[in-house]
């Protein structure tokens, strides 16, 4: 039997066609209103995201 997808991960995560794993910046939430248009647009960028090889492959088995 194989081992199944953390589908929490998969939905917080995108892998892109070299392998990295970017994730959406926190904060999105609310009160966005309130905010100065540099941070907003900071918020509007993927950040990196470091995981061990290990973690990749228990956690999202089928990305490679």
């Amino acid at each position: 039997m194989s081992s199944k997808t953390n589908k929490s991960l998969t939905k917080r995560i995108k892998i892109t066609k070299n392998g990295k794993l970017k994730v959406r910046a926190k904060g999105h939430c609310h009160y966005n209103a309130r905010e100065n248009n540099s941070a907003k647009m900071a918020k509007k960028k993927m950040g990196d995201i470091k995981l061990s090889a290990k973690t990749i492959q228990q956690e999202i088995p089928h990305s490679t």
